[in-house]
């Protein structure tokens, strides 16, 4: 029987738990295991309680805030009723995010493969409410979390996982990885694709079979596997899913308000019951940007800025690659140019480096001195890849430099999904904010 006190507590709540808290090191044994969805389903749970999804993740969601609160008030009671007024009181603090749940959402929409969330932003910008969202990079959750206040769930190929997945969302959005199949048969069709994470997208939009879905892959999907890999994409989702499929664009980030010469495959379809047969990709914004506008002011001259014989290792090492006719990942950009695609080389070393003369701007010590080359050459910061993939400023980087170059790198160019993702919820009926 649920006792007066404990109620009242809650009822009297000032101080919400945290998640973190959970995490802590009072808990974290007994209710936090690695590779556990309940932190997902809890937030998934709190971020749909006025939306009707919530009935996908509630059950777990009690289960999860009845060990919590066990594991917190150890001399009381806890029952389900206990625990479902808990979170109707809002017990847990999951809110105080740069990027709450919209209010109000025009229309719903899943984020799959999500990284940092580069599509959920674009979508929410356009009056979208994300109702599932998934991703397995450890770090990338973290950041994800900061943001938005919802862990994602882990592993789409689980069949657990897929099952929290909700009934009767508007958009799947997916930025897959590139991945050969292994074609069994003359035609490359569903069966085909088993194995590849192209076939859990796939087998998502079969059973939930949303109003239309937004795939972002790598330029090279075009030719991978000599045309084969992309044709057998186009059959399943035209042929065996019965998706209006426009021909798949090469969409550039710099034609949409970015300084990155970042070019990506966008593939759009729609279910066919819905009557669309045309589709307009978003036309280029006359827009002249470069990477003064996304240009730190202000940038340690100890931690971005490269000694004299680090430079000195890389322009040699380039020199000899060039000379046997091979690239070499990295550039130096001036003020009025534009970064190319932003990502991560091996052993995680940034390849954009950027040419700074503001190093006299310092006063610098005999010590920088030593150590700083003369030119001013720097890499890029975090935030400046940020801004180079159209993350606004309060978008929170808690993670170290090395993940945090990982993340953006991996990301989508928001502004770019954002036009494209604005013309699909057009014609699906939803009207646009």
């Amino acid at each position: 029987m649920l006792k007066c006190n404990f109620k009242n507590h809650i009822m009297n709540l000032k101080e919400k738990i945290s998640l973190e808290e959970v995490k802590g090191k009072q808990f974290r044994n007994r209710i936090v295991e690695p590779e556990c969805n309940k932190e997902a389903v809890l937030t998934h749970y709190l971020h749909n309680s006025k939306n009707g999804v919530s009935q996908f993740y509630k059950k777990d969601a009690l289960d999860f805030t009845v060990e919590i609160l066990q594991n917190k008030y150890p001399e009381e009671t806890i029952t389900n009723l206990v625990a479902e007024e808990a979170l109707q009181y809002g017990i847990f603090d999951t809110f105080s995010v740069p990027f709450p749940p919209t209010e109000n959402p025009k229309f719903k929409f899943i984020d799959l493969f999500a990284g940092i969330g580069g599509f959920r932003l674009a979508l929410q910008n356009l009056g979208g409410k994300c109702v599932f969202t998934s991703e397995w990079d450890k770090e990338a959750k973290k950041t994800y979390k900061a943001n938005f206040g919802e862990t994602p769930f882990g592993d789409i190929t689980k069949e657990e996982t897929k099952a929290y997945i909700p009934d009767g969302f508007d958009l799947l959005c997916a930025g897959f990885p590139c991945q050969a199949f292994s074609i069994a048969g003359k035609r490359g069709g569903f069966e085909d694709t088993r194995g590849t994470l192209f076939f859990d997208v796939a087998e998502i939009i079969k059973r939930k079979k949303p109003k239309a879905i937004f795939l972002e892959n790598v330029k090279g999907l075009r030719n991978h596997n000599g045309g084969k890999t992309l044709a057998t994409i186009l059959n399943v989702l035209r042929n065996d899913l019965g998706y209006f499929v426009p021909e798949p664009q090469i969409i550039n980030a710099k034609e949409f308000g970015v300084p990155q010469n970042r070019e990506r495959i966008y593939i759009v379809g729609f279910r066919q019951d819905l009557g669309i047969e045309t589709f307009e990709y978003p036309k280029p914004l006359e827009k002249k940007v470069s990477f003064s506008q996304v240009k730190e002011k202000v940038v340690p001259p100890t931690k971005y800025f490269l000694s004299t014989q680090y430079v000195q290792t890389l322009l040699n090492h380039k020199a000899r690659h060039e000379s046997k006719g091979n690239g070499f990942g990295f550039a130096i950009i001036p003020d009025d140019g534009i970064s190319n695609a932003i990502v991560v080389g091996g052993m995680g070393r940034e390849r954009n480096l950027v040419l700074d003369h503001r190093i006299t701007d310092f006063t610098p010590t005999t010590h920088i001195k030593g150590e700083v080359n003369r030119e001013g050459i720097r890499k890029m910061t975090p935030r400046e890849w940020a801004r180079l993939q159209g993350f606004p400023d309060n978008y929170l980087i808690p993670v170290a430099d090395a993940s945090a170059y990982k993340q953006f790198g991996n990301s989508v160019a928001v502004p770019a999904i954002q036009a494209t993702a604005n013309k699909i919820i057009e014609l699906i009926g939803v009207k646009q904010k």
